[in-house]
Formats: C-alpha cells, sequence, structure tokens
C-alpha cells in the first residue's frame, strides 16, 4: 500500500508519536509499522468515513510540519487508509467523546484487540498481527464485539453489521452507564 518516500517514512514516525508514550520506556516501531502497510477496507456501509480520518491526518501532518508537497507527492494524500491511521482517528474521536487522552485510548483498542504486549523488545508473530488484522477489516469478530475494536457486555444489535462510529458510540455509552 505504502511507497516508501521520505514523505511517507517522515508520516509513519510522526503517527508514532502521536501514540507512542515516552514514559512507558518500550517500543512499538514493529507492530505499528504493520499496522501502517495494512490497508483498512470497509465492508459496512458508511465505514468509509473512517477513511476520511485518515486523510484528515495526513493533512494535518502536512500543516503541523509545514511541508511543501512536490507535484510527485500529492498523489500520497489519496492512498488508503492504513489501520494505524484508523486506530489513530478512532483513538482522536474516543478523546472527544469519553475524555482521556487519545494516545492512551490507542493502547486501550490495541488491548482489546490483543496487540498492545507486542513491543519491540519480544519476538514479534507477525502472522498472529496480519490474522488479527483480518479479523478486524472482515468483522470476524464476535457479535457482541469482542475481538473487534468495541467489545460490548449487552450489546443490542450483531456488532460485525454495524459501522464502527456506532460501535464507538455504543462503547462509550456502556462504559459510562
Amino acid at each position: 500500500m505504502r511507497n516508501s518516500a521520505p514523505l511517507d517514512e517522515l508520516y509513519f514516525d510522526w503517527l508514532y508519536r502521536q501514540v507512542a508514550d515516552p514514559d512507558q520506556g518500550l517500543t512499538y516501531w514493529h507492530v505499528l509499522r504493520i499496522l501502517y502497510s495494512t490497508e483498512f477496507v470497509w465492508i459496512v456501509s458508511n465505514d468509509e468515513n473512517r477513511i476520511s480520518d485518515g486523510k484528515e491526518l495526513r493533512e494535518r501532518f502536512i500543516k503541523d510540519q509545514r511541508i511543501r508537497l512536490r507535484r510527485a507527492d500529492l498523489n500520497w494524500i489519496d492512498l488508503g487508509c492504513s489501520m494505524l491511521e484508523l486506530m489513530v482517528g478512532l483513538s482522536e474521536r474516543l478523546e472527544y467523546l469519553a475524555d482521556g487522552k487519545a494516545h492512551s485510548w490507542f493502547w486501550h483498542l490495541m488491548g482489546n484487540i490483543g496487540l498492545s504486549e507486542l513491543h519491540d523488545g519480544v519476538d514479534l508473530p507477525e502472522e498472529y498481527v496480519y490474522d488479527v488484522l483480518e479479523r478486524i477489516i472482515q468483522r470476524y469478530y464476535e457479535p457482541d464485539g469482542n475481538g473487534g475494536f468495541f467489545p460490548l457486555r449487552r450489546p443490542r444489535e450483531d456488532q460485525r453489521q454495524i459501522e464502527l462510529w456506532y460501535q464507538l458510540s455504543a462503547y462509550v455509552l456502556e462504559r459510562e452507564g
């Protein structure tokens, strides 16, 4: 999905800094690189809106870093949304709706999908990471959301059929209740 241009590397570093916790003392470059290289493909109506969140992150990166795009880089903005971008975008929405910091929500989501312990100091089971991402993209998780980003104790609907925005909203409401 990615083109390994210098702009792409700068952007990945910027995304990493959005979610890294410098006090933690651990790094997660390898697992986050896999998330960054895996494209989020929406299969439930309206999840394409989450792709827009990824593109907004790119535009914010360009502005924050005062980067002047070359003609060759213009298509970069329109690349597909990576799983990392999706998760950063969801984390920022959670920060707004449920308080807390976006980087904390990011790691909360990583825990929900079983990837939070895969820091650079462990032997990374890449096939496991790809299987987790495939499970999320293809909605192979449980009807209550277990195995996905937003597991619920009392779901009203099959979460595999619900767009991510409504899953996120139900998750926030259940946590508050």
